[in-house]
C-alpha cells in the first residue's frame, strides 16, 4: 500500500541537481508544480565537465523564472555534514530525492575514497537529517550496478544481489541496506530506484554513447568491450524523470507487523526499458543518428574505428529490467526506444557543439 504525497505547496530538496538525472527532475517539478519550494544541491565537483553542470543549471534557472514554485540552488557536499544539518534547520524539506552520488563502476577501481565519501558519508548524512526532519519521502538512486554477475534475467529486485563487482555497485547496496536500517528504526518511508544505463540530451560524458561520440567527432577509435558480446536495458532520460516523479508521489505505507511491531515503510524499484539492446546495434543505430543530424559526415568511415575488446573489469555483460513492481504499483513502465533516444541525444549534440 501507497500513502499519497502532495508536492505541491512541500519543500523538496534534490541532492545531485544540476547533475543529469537531478537537473532533468527538477525542470520537471518546475513545470508541474503550482506552488512550493524547491532545493537543488550539488557540489559541482570536476568528475566531468563543469561547463555542461552550469549550462543545466542555467536551463533550471530560466525555466524557474517563469515557474509558479521558487528553485534555491545550494552549492555544497552532501559528505559536509554540517551543511546537510543547516540546510534541513533552515528548510525543513518534507520531500528528499538523494540524487547526489560519485558514478562510475571503472572511475571507482582507481579513486576508491571519493566513492566512499560520497557513497557512503554522505547518503549516512541525508539519512541522519531526514531522522530528525519532517519528511514524507526520502527516494534515492540506486544502481542496476548491484546486480553484480547475476545470471538469472531479467533483473528482480527480489533477486540477491550479495555479490558486487565493483566498489561503485558495493555502496549502492550499501545505500539500500542503511535506508532499509533506517526505515525500520524511525520509521522514515524510503523508496529506493534501481537505474539502468541512463541516457540522453547533455548527458553524462562519461557514459558509453556521449564518450563515443566525442572519440569518432575527433577521429579517435572506439572500444566496444566483450567482443560486442554486451547487451544494456538502456532507459532514456524523460522515462527516468517520469518514473522518480510517480514514485514520489507515493510513499510505503508505515504499518504494524503481527508481532506488534512497525514494519518498515521501505520500497525498492527498478527502472529500465525490460528490452536489453546489443551494443553493436546500439552502436550502428548511434551511428546513423549522428550522421542525420550532421554531426558527422556521410561518407565517415565507422568500420575502421571501431575496436572490439575484452570485458574490462567491474563490468557485467548483460544488464535486464524486471520492471514490473513499478509498473504494478505506479502504472509505468519506461518506453521510449533507443532509435528516438539517441536521435534526440544528437541532436542536442550538433546544437551544443556545433
Amino acid at each position: 500500500m501507497k500513502t499519497k504525497v502532495e508536492l505541491n505547496g512541500k519543500t523538496i530538496l534534490v541532492t545531485g541537481s544540476p547533475g543529469f538525472i537531478g537537473a532533468n527532475l527538477v525542470m520537471r517539478l518546475l513545470k508541474e508544480l503550482s506552488n512550493g519550494i524547491i532545493i537543488s544541491l550539488d557540489n559541482m565537483n570536476d568528475y566531468y565537465d563543469v561547463g555542461l553542470k552550469e549550462y543545466r543549471l542555467k536551463r533550471i534557472e530560466k525555466l524557474s523564472e517563469k515557474s509558479a514554485a521558487e528553485h534555491i540552488f545550494i552549492k555544497g557536499d552532501i559528505a559536509d555534514k554540517q551543511l546537510i544539518s543547516e540546510v534541513f534547520d533552515k528548510y525543513n524539506p518534507n520531500i528528499v530525492v538523494n540524487l547526489a552520488a560519485q558514478a562510475g563502476v571503472r572511475y571507482s577501481i582507481d579513486h576508491p575514497d571519493i566513492y566512499i565519501r560520497s557513497n557512503i558519508v554522505g547518503f549516512y548524512n541525508i539519512l541522519e537529517a531526514c531522522r530528525s526532519g519532517n519528511v514524507e519521502h526520502l527516494v534515492y538512486a540506486s544502481s542496476s550496478s548491484v546486480y553484480g554477475g547475476n545470471k538469472k534475467v531479467p533483473f528482480s529486485t527480489d533477486d540477491r544481489v550479495d555479490y558486487p563487482v565493483s566498489l561503485y555497485a558495493a555502496t549502492k547496496k550499501s545505500n539500500e541496506l542503511l535506508a532499509h536500517a533506517y526505515a525500520k528504526l524511525y520509521g522514515i518511508p524510503t523508496t529506493g530506484l534501481r537505474f539502468f544505463t541512463v541516457y540522453g540530451p547533455a548527458g553524462r560524458p562519461d557514459m558509453f554513447y556521449f564518450s563515443a561520440t566525442e572519440k569518432l567527432r575527433a577521429g579517435k577509435d572506439i572500444q566496444i568491450f566483450n567482443f560486442g558480446n554486451c547487451k544494456r536495458d538502456f532507459t532514456y532520460i524523460d522515462d527516468i524523470v517520469e518514473g522518480i516523479y510517480r514514485v514520489m508521489k507515493g510513499a510505503p505505507e508505515r504499518a504494524t507487523g503481527e508481532d506488534g511491531l512497525p514494519l518498515p515503510p521501505y520500497a525498492l524499484y527498478n527502472i529500465g526499458g525490460g528490452k536489453p539492446e546489443n551494443l553493436l546495434l546500439f552502436v550502428d543505430i548511434l551511428q546513423n543518428a549522428l550522421v542525420s543530424s550532421e554531426v558527422l559526415p556521410e561518407n565517415y568511415n565507422f568500420e575502421a574505428h571501431k575496436k572490439l575488446v575484452p570485458m574490462q573489469p567491474g563490468d557485467v555483460p548483460v544488464t535486464y529490467a524486471d520492471s514490473a513492481g513499478l509498473q504494478n504499483d505506479f502504472d509505468f513502465t519506461p518506453e521510449i526506444g533507443i532509435e528516438e533516444g539517441l536521435s534526440n541525444f544528437a541532436k542536442w549534440y550538433k546544437e551544443y557543439y556545433g
